[in-house]
């Protein structure tokens, strides 16, 4: 028999997307159900993005999950970019005002779980078979099955923060949906080790043999990538194998300060840019990977992620306590145009900083010209600053 439960906002996703909404609604006194595939412990564990754009900070300690962020977060307020072996710091601080914080999107995750539990959050994790249902509806729902038992949850609406591969987005009707994508001809090796960073800030790096990144988690685990084909298995990537060619793309005199040893997670992940759209059907919104997807050259996705839920959550309160719907009516043309500026920007630095397989002769040297610009011209760096640092929310 199934049981069906009534609520304000039915969230699918239970990703920082999902939980940051529920929890900003929560604030507001809006009640929401949170559904997942997962259980807590496996999307906890995910190892994911870990640079915070100021306004990430905000939405967070606004969420009341800052205060850890706060003690243990590494404000950067510059980073690297490398081009065969020159190098231009890319000064945030003086060219926006503004900084960024490492911390790990895993860290976020589980800050926001213990919040939304101590606050008896009502979650259905580990579900099968997600549906949702009647979205033109005064009430839409999501069916699924949890412990083996149907669940109906009805709802005013529903939040789409289910990532890519979600229910949400394709519950849409393909004549109303539409989709935009390029997908790179490479993906990110990337693994993590016990070990200080090489550098107190992030390093991008061009060279001949492809991308690399030098990345950190904390003052004492590093997080490495480099570009490789999105075919390549990682068993031929020992981690020997991992240093050694690490140590060439960042060149010599970086590579001598960099410690090596055994990786405790390694992965490759393809890249791609994609946007759905609209982000609005009926009573369903899409937010975060749902509805859009960036390569990570940018460290974009979870911060484009909460963009939306600010937009999102500013939304439904002023339904709930306003009886306003302008914010509802526009939410799907507000996020997007902030979006398209977003994957501009990543788009922009992933066809600079990586080797695409059929480049011309010209193409290189275009990209060549462009960091010569970027590192000679106050206005352009001040260009990658801004979007690095995140751009207003509307």
């Amino acid at each position: 028999m199934t049981r069906t439960l009534r609520t304000q906002v039915a969230v699918i996703g239970a990703g920082p997307a999902g939980l940051l909404l529920s929890q900003l609604l929560a604030g507001a006194g809006i009640e929401t159900v949170v559904i997942d595939r997962k259980d807590r412990a496996y999307i906890e564990g995910r190892i994911r993005a870990g640079v915070l754009e100021q306004g990430t900070v905000d939405a967070l300690s606004e969420a009341g999950v800052g205060d850890r962020l706060r003690r243990e977060g590494l404000v950067h307020d510059g980073f690297d970019l490398c081009f065969d072996g020159d190098r231009h710091r890319i000064d945030l601080r003086a060219l926006t005002g503004k900084s960024v914080t490492v911390y790990g999107q895993t860290e976020v995750t589980k800050d926001l779980f213990q919040r939304r539990f101590a606050q008896a959050q009502q979650f259905f994790l580990g579900v099968s078979d997600t549906r949702p249902e009647g979205l033109k509806d005064a009430r839409p729902r999501v069916h699924f099955t949890h412990e083996g038992r149907g669940i109906t949850v009805e709802a005013d609406f529903i939040a789409g923060c289910d990532g890519f591969h979600g229910p949400a987005r394709q519950s849409i009707p393909p004549e109303v949906l539409r989709t935009f994508e390029r997908v790179y001809p490479f993906g990110w090796l990337g693994i993590m080790v016990e070990k200080p960073p090489v550098s107190h800030e992030l390093i991008y790096a061009n060279h001949a043999r492809g991308f690399a990144l030098a990345s950190m988690r904390s003052q004492t685990r590093s997080r490495y990538y480099l570009q490789c084909g999105v075919q390549e298995n990682i068993a031929d990537w020992p981690d020997e194998r991992f240093w050694e060619e690490l140590s060439l793309r960042l060149g010599p005199d970086t590579a001598a300060s960099l410690q090596t040893g055994a990786s405790f997670e390694k992965s490759i992940a393809p890249l791609r840019s994609f946007v759905a759209e609209p982000m609005r059907y009926g009573n369903l919104f899409l937010a975060g990977d749902a509805a859009h997807i960036v390569p990570p050259t940018g460290a974009k996705g979870l911060n484009l992620a909460v963009a939306d839920v600010q937009l999102l959550s500013r939304a439904l309160i002023a339904h709930y306590r306003d009886n306003n719907d302008h914010y509802i009516d526009t939410y799907s043309q507000t996020v997007l145009s902030r979006v398209w500026k977003v994957e501009r920007f990543s788009w922009q630095l992933s066809t600079l900083m990586h080797q695409f397989p059929d480049n011309s002769p010209f193409e290189q040297r275009m990209q060549r010209a462009e960091f010569d610009y970027i590192a000679g011209s106050e206005a352009a760096a001040r260009s990658i600053a801004e979007n690095y640092v995140g751009l207003p929310l509307e």
